[in-house]
């Protein structure tokens, strides 16, 4: 029997020659197991356009399907379709469509397109070449007001052509399972893909949580506090944790696993692992 689930592995844009070299063995690690795709983040504002598509067609290159992430940022429409065109000739095909993040100092002087919008313009500029990922925020977008509107939004993406979801990551089962709900009632049927977030330090985890809205679950944080001068039983905990989550996942229906790696391959491999896939 064929496993119809998708795998993913996501990296972010390196910034200097040696991240670059870290990420290309990170992938070859990885890419033993076969993922479907691996994606590459696009820094806020687009700040790591030229590190994502280089890294996005070194890693084409090697036989992988890579999924560059892409947003308006700063740029011009004219920049955002000549780098379309560019994918394109390539081979390039699946995007993770974005609005992206304002770069920090910018303030309010930078114009932010919508999500919805750069899926209109990838659909109007390529037709059905690319297959577009958009994402899903399972606990709420920080700046939404409400569930309903954050449903309302994430179709809107949807009705714009989008194909598939990825999530924020989340470490409570029950936001993925009732925003999925939420979207069926909706008419969205599109897979949604749980975003999963490996957890090997508890400052990191704490601070990246706080900024993009993703809620740690209280005896979880308290136990990682508790293991912070201890992080090789933290990892071991942070392991189990996750593995648990994905288990649980997966056995509610979930159609596959996105791992944001944060470049390294071990975390992502000891989960994998556990679960046996």
């Amino acid at each position: 029997m064929t496993d119809t689930r998708l795998f993913s592995f996501e990296f972010s844009a390196p910034k200097t020659e040696d991240a670059v070299t870290k990420v290309k063995q990170v992938h070859d690690r990885l890419a033993e197991l076969s993922p479907h795709f691996f994606s590459v983040t696009y820094g806020a504002g687009g700040s790591t356009k030229d590190g994502t598509k280089q890294t996005v067609l070194d890693l084409a290159a090697t036989g992988s399907v890579v999924a560059p992430h892409l947003s308006f940022g700063g740029d011009e429409p004219e920049v955002i379709e000549a780098l379309l065109r560019e994918y394109q000739s390539a081979g390039i095909n699946r995007l993770v469509a974005l609005r992206g993040d304002r770069p920090s100092g910018i303030g309010s002087s930078m114009k932010m397109f919508h999500a919805n919008e750069l899926v209109g313009f990838i659909r109007q500029l390529t037709g059905d070449h690319f297959h577009i990922d958009i994402a899903a925020y399972p606990e709420i977008h920080p700046e939404s007001d409400s569930v309903e509107t954050e449903v309302k939004y994430f179709k809107q993406k949807v009705d714009a052509g989008a194909n598939s979801a990825i999530t924020q990551y989340f470490y409570n089962a029950d936001a993925y399972f009732r925003f999925r709900d939420l979207c069926d009632k909706a008419g969205i049927k599109i897979p949604i893909v749980p975003g999963i977030m490996p957890i090997t330090n508890y400052k990191g985890i704490k601070r990246f949580s706080d900024l993009c809205g993703a809620e740690i679950p209280r005896w979880i944080d308290k136990q990682l506090q508790a293991y912070e001068a201890e992080p090789d039983t933290l990892k071991a905990f942070g392991a189990e944790v996750v593995t648990d989550l994905c288990e649980r996942l997966l056995e509610g229906g979930a159609p596959g696993l996105h791992f944001y790696t944060m470049n390294q391959s071990l975390p992502t491999l000891k989960i994998w692992n556990n679960l046996g896939l």
